[in-house]
Formats: C-alpha cells, sequence, structure tokens
C-alpha cells in the first residue's frame, strides 16, 4: 500500500506542475516500470529441483567428502585439489619442500598469506588459552613418536631440554613475511590447526562459486552452510563415541548451518609401549612436554571457521574441565560438548547451552 501511495503522490506532483504532458507520461512509464521489476524480482524462486554433487578422495593425511548442491550437475574436483595442494605446501610439516618444513630445517622463507592467517591466528588463540594452543609443542609431539620427525627416549632429562624451544611466544612474523624465532630449535608444527584453516579455504571457494548449500568434511572436520534443500532439511552430522576404539559408533547427532565443528580425542591416535605396555597418547600438554592421559575423552567445538574450532578443540583436550569452562564462557562465540570422566571413573558430559539447542532429535 506504501508503494502505491508513493505512486500517487508522485503523479500529483507531476500534474501540478508546468511540465509537458509528453514529460509527466515518462515519469509514470519510468514508475511502472520499477514496480514491474520490483514484481518479478519478488517472484524469482529456488531452483525447482537441486542436483547433489559429490567429490570424495584422500588429502592432507586423511579422507574428505564433500557435498554441495546447486541447479545442475557440478564437478569441483580440480579446484579441490588445487585448495588441498596450496595448503600443503605452505603448512605440511609432512612434506619436506614445504615452507614450514624449510623454516624448520633453518631457512629464511618469504611465506605466503595462507602461512601469515594460521600464524596470526594461532597468536591470537595462544594469547586467549595462556598457551594450550602451541603450534610450537610439534618439537614434542615428535619425540614422542606422534609426528613425522625422529622418535626420542623420553624420560625427564629429554622432555627438560626439549621444553626450552617450546613456546609461540618465542617466534614473530616480520612484516616482510619473515619468520623469526628466538631459538633456532624452535619447531613449528600447525597440523592442529591447518586442517580446519584447509576446509576454511574450500568453503570461501564454495562461495566464490555461488554455492549456498554444502557439506565439507577433511577427516571429521566439517564446515556446513545453508540447508540439506534435497531433504527440505538441516544437515545432520554424527559426533564419534570417544570411548569406541575400534570401529565407528555416534554419540550424539547435531545440526549444523553456518557453522563449523572439530573434534579432538584421545581414542583413536595412541601408541602402546611394546616392552612397557603403556599407553601413550597423541595430547601433549604444552605447559609440561608430556603426554596427556587426563579424564577428557573427547571434544567437539563450534565456531565460525573450522580453524578456530579445531584449535579450540586441540587446547580443550590439553587443560583441565573446569579451565575449559571459563574459556567458554569469556568466548561466547564458541559452543562446545565435552566427554570426560568423573572422579569415580563414570562418563561424564558437558554441552554449552548452544550446543544443546543443535542436538537432533
Amino acid at each position: 500500500m506504501r508503494d502505491l501511495l508513493r505512486l500517487n503522490n508522485i503523479d500529483r506532483f507531476t500534474y501540478g506542475t508546468c511540465y509537458p504532458a509528453t514529460k509527466s507520461k515518462i515519469l509514470i512509464k519510468k514508475w511502472v516500470l520499477v514496480l514491474l521489476a520490483l514484481a518479478i524480482l519478488s517472484c524469482v524462486k529456488a531452483p525447482d529441483k537441486y542436483v547433489k554433487n559429490t567429490n570424495v578422495g584422500g588429502a592432507l593425511g586423511t579422507s574428505y567428502s564433500i557435498i554441495y548442491l546447486a541447479d545442475r550437475e557440478l564437478d569441483f574436483q580440480q579446484e579441490i585439489d588445487s585448495v588441498f595442494h596450496v595448503v600443503n605446501r605452505s603448512l605440511s610439516t609432512y612434506i619436506p619442500t614445504s615452507d614450514i618444513s624449510r623454516i624448520n630445517e633453518g631457512e629464511d622463507v618469504t611465506v605466503d598469506h595462507m602461512f601469515r592467517e594460521v600464524f596470526t591466528l594461532s597468536k591470537e588463540i595462544y594469547a586467549k588459552t595462556d598457551g594450550y594452543f602451541d603450534p610450537t609443542v610439534g618439537i614434542m609431539v615428535n619425540a614422542w613418536g606422534f609426528g613425522p620427525g625422529k622418535k626420542v627416549n623420553m624420560d625427564s632429562t629429554a622432555v627438560d631440554s626439549l621444553m626450552q624451544w617450546v613456546g609461540l611466544d618465542k617466534v614473530d612474523i616480520t612484516p616482510e613475511n619473515l619468520i623469526q624465532k628466538q631459538f633456532p630449535n624452535t619447531y613449528l608444527d600447525f597440523n592442529a590447526i591447518a586442517k580446519g584453516y584447509a576446509i576454511d579455504r574450500l568453503a570461501k571457494m564454495m562461495d566464490q562459486k555461488g554455492i549456498d548449500d554444502y557439506l565439507l568434511e577433511v577427516g571429521g572436520e566439517l564446515v556446513g552452510k545453508g540447508m540439506n534443500q534435497i531433504k527440505q532439511k538441516p544437515w545432520v552430522v554424527g559426533i564419534d563415541d570417544p570411548q569406541v576404539e575400534a570401529g565407528r559408533r555416534l554419540k550424539i547427532l547435531i545440526h549444523l548451518k553456518d557453522m563449523a565443528l572439530a573434534s579432538s580425542g584421545n581414542y583413536r591416535k595412541f601408541r602402546i609401549d611394546s616392552i612397557t605396555g603403556k599407553k601413550y597418547v597423541h595430547t601433549i600438554d604444552p605447559k609440561t612436554g608430556y603426554t596427556k592421559n587426563a579424564s577428557t575423552l573427547g571434544v567437539t567445538v563450534l565456531a565460525s571457521s573450522c580453524a578456530i574450532a579445531d584449535a579450540y578443540a586441540t587446547a580443550f583436550m590439553a587443560m583441565d574441565l573446569e579451565r575449559c569452562k571459563d574459556i567458554l564462557a569469556a568466548q561466547n562465540e564458541l559452543q562446545a560438548y565435552v566427554i570426560y570422566l568423573d572422579d569415580d571413573g563414570q562418563t561424564k558430559e558437558y554441552m554449552t547451552p548452544g550446543f544443546q539447542k543443535l542436538v537432533a532429535d
């Protein structure tokens, strides 16, 4: 009604002027065309039929499954491979010629914008977690036998010796994108954030392609946007039960829309000493340098980006539950689900209110 009234007011104004009649008619026609265009735009509908496009494969030392919906068949395999390639070339410690591997070998490398983004974000999360997220703990990961580097016979002397090189506060990046380390032996390892970052890059690629509905999964980390238009339902994803070491069993299902999810746990990555039979888990406490066989069994984090979720999930595995709760209370943009053992060894769960709202029935 307001549009009609506005049109009538303009008509009256036009008729009340000393403009020639022809100019009055032109103005009326222009407004009619504008209203007609608006009416047509308001009637634009989503595609009558959606096509499910899928790419699956292996990358970053794990598997991936990528689903994206459109009004036609598409294949972004080349673009997907390109994303994995550039991330590996910059951040993979498993590739000797990558930028990060060359830096760890003592070379001066001018890093790319991706390396700088990951480094800057890591610094922020390092500060917000009081150092519990620390990419320089990679030297300890290697020494305990969970990384690409040389395993060491670990005892208190070895741990103390290696820990002097640990601490992201001992590393900086210059305006010229060069890495500066206080100690040459400090070892950078972004594996606890790079996978999430790679998924974020895939999501950005999908956005640039004009895809509004997709579900991207790499090694259990996910980004979901829009919804499953084919089923007219939200994307639904499952979270593994951390107490199942062989095979898989889902603990809960949640809706994932316009957010990222990352999980971390000690239930799949561990090593049994062949002589002592002792179990060593892959989570390293960056404060002590020792493997963390704590009461926390698994953590799932929801955030605006998968890199952020990935980093915080790693940090939460290395700290106690109360400290984890304190950080979650201070970081309102994070939601989390923690599975842990209480003092009596009973399995318990903690969920933030925002996470609870997303649990599927």
